[in-house]
């Protein structure tokens, strides 16, 4: 189903798909609904102090309601942007000018060709986000059918997030981009296997979100990028639902990144099934009934 467009200008329009509105309206926070579609308007990236100008709010209700937005999953912490950031690369990213850009398409014909395949995905590409495109073929190296590769990877994360029709940006793009640099994803082969196994990790999701008390609603991708380091682990749903309950019992509520903290520690400890976890609980307190036991009769024996 096709989002909806809300609109407040001939010439400007925000679009929301369908999912983002029921959430915003399941939340029930009007004021987090009217700082969603600020910051919609806003592309993506405002200021805390530029939408409380905007809003004509105090700092404190802004907060408040990105807040109320992190609840619902449609926006990121401060530390989760900062991990979201594109990786620095070891070196210096050339200033790439106009001219740069034309001398490349004037003496590559590959990235030429590159170019022409990615605006017929993406549309006409603005000058700042041709040079993301040249950077990421020239400065971090990723061959051209690489690129292309990464550019419908993108796009489908984006529908699949998003809804049908909705493209991602070069920013988006660049961002994935360093990810497939450090991975060193350098030939379709290497790339096409990281995408299928992120489609089989990605599988995992549903089972995930059931076994957290959330099934019925899509994953946010907030969200997402625990479940997806949870299925990198290896661990089953059932797993997923000890650490839910441990959380709940502990916070009174449902918090990732509490529930996050529990599985790691699993499983540095090389524990990932239900079983694993009761023998290491078990075996842990039968070995300190038994030094008990043995300091006991060692006493006995001494008299």
């Amino acid at each position: 189903m096709a989002g909806y467009v809300l609109h407040l200008r001939e010439e400007e329009s925000v679009t929301l798909s369908a999912p983002v509105l029921r959430r915003l309206i399941d939340g029930g926070n009007g004021d987090a609904a009217l700082l969603y579609l600020a910051i919609s308007r806003a592309h993506g990236a405002a200021e805390p102090e530029r939408l409380a100008r905007e809003l004509h709010w105090e700092p404190a209700r802004v907060h408040a309601a990105e807040r109320a937005l992190g609840a619902m999953g449609l926006v990121g912490t401060p530390e989760e942007q900062k991990r979201e950031a594109p990786p620095s690369p070891a070196r210096e990213t050339p200033e790439y000018t106009r001219e740069d850009v034309a001398r490349k398409l004037e003496r590559d014909g590959q990235f030429a060709g590159l170019l022409r395949e990615v605006e017929r995905r993406l549309g006409p590409l603005t000058t700042p986000s041709v040079k993301k495109l040249l950077g990421l073929y020239e400065d971090l190296g990723l061959p051209a059918d690489v690129v292309y590769t990464l550019v419908g990877y993108c796009i489908a994360e984006t529908e699949h997030r998003l809804g049908a029709g909705r493209l991602p940006t070069m920013r988006e793009i660049e961002k994935e981009g360093y990810v497939w640099a450090r991975k060193e994803l350098f030939s379709v082969e290497r790339a096409s296997e990281y995408i299928k196994r992120s489609q089989q990790l990605r599988g995992r999701y549903p089972e995930y979100m059931a076994a957290l008390q959330m099934s019925g609603r899509a994953s946010s991708p907030g969200e997402e990028k625990y479940l997806a380091a949870w299925a990198e682990m290896g661990f089953p749903a059932e797993t997923v639902a000890e650490a839910y309950d441990r959380t709940v019992l502990h916070c009174h509520e449902f918090r990732w990144a509490y529930c996050n903290g529990i599985l790691k520690r699993w499983h540095e400890k090389g524990l990932h099934t239900p079983d694993e976890i009761r023998r290491e609980n078990t075996g842990g307190k039968a070995k300190k009934h038994t030094e008990s036991g043995n300091a006991w009769m060692k006493e006995y024996l001494k008299q």
